[in-house]
């Protein structure tokens, strides 16, 4: 029996003013890119998913792995890569995504150190090849919608738990007009304990960042805030700002 195929959505995007927004055949925003810096974040809540960032030296960065679950625009893939410069694995389910950012949002061919893997990324990370070897996890996973996560069970984010090594970090958007944010956190709290989660305010468009560590990491203040300088000051993330809307569930 030949399996199921999959409908998945047209592929698309729009140009306003400097900036390019990808679409899967709805006018909801799936991802964007300024015409002029293609690989800078450009969305408030995209630039959060780099939280991680917090959390580790700067001077090992070069030397992790960073994973995404959900293309989008590549944003976060090429930040990971190209400025970075992080080993880079991203997953994702539809191939016209990955034709689409390749062909018009400047996403690199494959090399050593990125690799763009087209699957179900439910099944996928469940491979053992994966499994301990992701620093910094990056899940954005909405169907064309944008209603709720696609993947957002206690099974899933065990799953995103046994990916990281023992310092990694996921960070995860939770965003949705039927979804339950309170609902997602608390089957990310029964997974990784509230002491090893972090979560931001919402944004204005409503997107909430949350981020839990596979062991609990509590930084003192002036650690964050010296960190947060550094990530600005190298990457052109403005991190100082997220020390104001950042906190642990449980300080």
């Amino acid at each position: 029996m030949k399996p199921k195929a999959i409908d998945l959505p047209e592929v698309n995007f729009s140009d306003w003013g400097d900036i390019r927004y990808l679409h899967l055949g709805t006018e909801w925003v799936q991802g964007s890119m300024k015409l002029d810096a293609p690989y800078e974040i450009e969305l408030e809540y995209v630039q959060r998913m780099m939280a991680w960032l917090l959390f580790v030296e700067s001077s090992s960065v070069v030397n992790r792995h960073a994973m995404q679950l959900g293309l989008g625009a590549a944003t976060l893939t090429k930040f990971s890569r190209k400025t970075l410069r992080m080993r880079t694995t991203a997953i994702e389910l539809n191939p016209q995504v990955v034709a689409a950012c390749r062909g018009w949002f400047k996403l690199p061919a494959d090399d050593a150190k990125l690799r763009v893997v087209i699957a179900d990324a439910g099944v996928e990370i469940r491979k053992p090849q994966w499994l301990g070897t992701v620093d910094a996890l990056q899940v954005d996973l909405y169907d064309h919608e944008a209603a709720a996560p696609v993947l957002d069970s206690e099974d899933f984010y065990a799953d995103c738990r046994a990916l990281l090594t023992e310092d990694g970090a996921m960070t995860v958007n939770l965003f949705g007009r039927s979804s339950s944010y309170a609902r997602s956190l608390e089957q990310i709290v029964n997974v990784f304990g509230a002491d090893a989660v972090w979560a931001f305010k919402p944004t204005r468009e409503g997107n909430t960042v949350v981020l839990a560590h596979r062991t609990p990491q509590h930084p003192k203040r002036p650690v964050l805030a010296e960190r947060a300088q550094t990530i600005q000051t190298r990457w052109r993330l403005p991190a100082t700002k997220w020390l104001r809307v950042f906190k642990a569930l449980n300080p």
